[in-house]
């Protein structure tokens, strides 16, 4: 189990933690107001087609479990880019906690909204009594992501020596080493808005008419994607170039599926109506992982074509040195051990696994 073991890697975890414990609280806080709140009746989830004020008491405690998620997810990650020293990760941290921040002022309006709309179905002190605390989770997210950038630059230096020891002074071995890494951050992130855009829309729109096929494609997509981003991974460190094409091709479809969605749900037809409810909400999904998605399909590519170039020994036999002293000074470079390059006839078996320095 990794721990921490420098004073900016415990900074990053406790500025994470601090505002997520925050967070957390403020959010579950809302959530139960909300529920509290609603008629006796109204909390059954009674729906129609048209009404579209009847789909809120579903609509906001969906937004406010995500976001729940979300700030649970993103300490899986710091937890996971500490482990592995990838700055990389780090960085897109910082820029998943700006995202997180724009979800908490859209979610201020959306509650809004709700309560304007439920007006009678819901009890009148839940807007003035749950505004202070939605007003403050945006503030709290702002501070939180300011102590992550400044800290982000602080490990940005010390996970810099990792790399140097794993690849070596080879430019070209880090610069395909770094599109490897940008590549897995990306399928991370690519996992949250993808699940993030599926269950609002199965919760929201698919439900209404479950006998809808979509509803159940929609929903059997889920697993199906996740497997998809393990395979992604794997493929990658094992350099299966079929099986990275098969990838892309699926990425591209992903593409399609989100781009169609998006022009769907502003359409003037009677069926772009199931979405408005949680329209700003799903477009702001749909747009990012329209972003992610070709900035994977970017990375994808570039990772392909350094395939059989000599960086899968690195990827696969070097692991982060934890020798670190308490006091995080970097273990001498001639103590550690080179990677065995005896992959694809890079170089023989019998070459030495010391390093040696010209």
């Amino acid at each position: 189990m990794y721990k921490p073991n420098s004073m900016w890697t415990w900074a990053f975890v406790g500025v994470t933690c601090v505002q997520a414990a925050i967070v957390l609280a403020f959010e579950s806080y809302v959530f139960g107001l909300f529920q509290n709140g609603l008629r006796d009746g109204v909390q059954n989830g009674l729906r129609g087609d048209a009404n579209t004020s009847e789909d809120y008491p579903q609509t906001i405690p969906t937004f406010l479990t995500l976001y729940i998620f979300g700030c649970v997810y993103e300490l899986l990650l710091v937890w996971d880019a500490l482990r592995l020293k990838n700055t990389i990760q780090i960085i897109g941290l910082c820029i998943y906690n700006l995202g997180l921040l724009i979800y908490a002022a859209v979610q201020t309006d959306q509650i809004n909204e709700a309560v304007n709309e439920l007006d009678a179905a819901i009890d009148t002190t839940v807007w003035p009594a749950v505004k202070p605390f939605l007003i403050a989770i945006p503030c709290i997210i702002a501070i939180g992501s300011m102590g992550m950038s400044f800290v982000a630059r602080k490990l940005y230096g010390e996970f810099a020596w990792t790399i140097y020891k794993h690849i070596s002074a080879d430019l070209k071995m880090k610069r395909r080493y770094l599109t490897y890494q940008i590549y897995i951050a990306l399928l991370k992130f690519d996992f949250f808005f993808f699940l993030g855009f599926t269950i609002q829309f199965i919760v929201i729109v698919a439900s209404k008419n479950k006998s809808d096929i979509e509803f159940a494609l929609t929903i059997a997509a889920v697993p199906v994607t996740i497997v998809l981003l393990l395979l992604a991974g794997y493929f990658t460190r094992k350099e299966n170039k079929l099986g990275m094409a098969a990838i892309i091709i699926l990425y591209f479809a992903g593409l399609a599926y989100f781009l169609f969605k998006l022009v769907r749900m502003y359409q003037n037809t009677e069926r772009a109506r199931l979405y408005l409810p949680a329209r700003k909400s799903l477009t702001i999904f749909a747009v990012l992982t329209i972003i992610l998605i070709v900035l994977t399909i970017i990375n994808a590519i570039m990772c392909a074509s350094n395939f059989k170039r000599g960086l899968r020994p690195y990827i696969e036999h070097v692991k982060v040195d934890d020798r670190e002293g308490e006091e995080g000074k970097p273990v001498p470079m001639m103590d550690m051990q080179a990677p065995h390059l005896n992959y694809g006839g890079y170089m023989g078996g019998g070459a030495s696994s010391r390093m040696t320095i010209d």
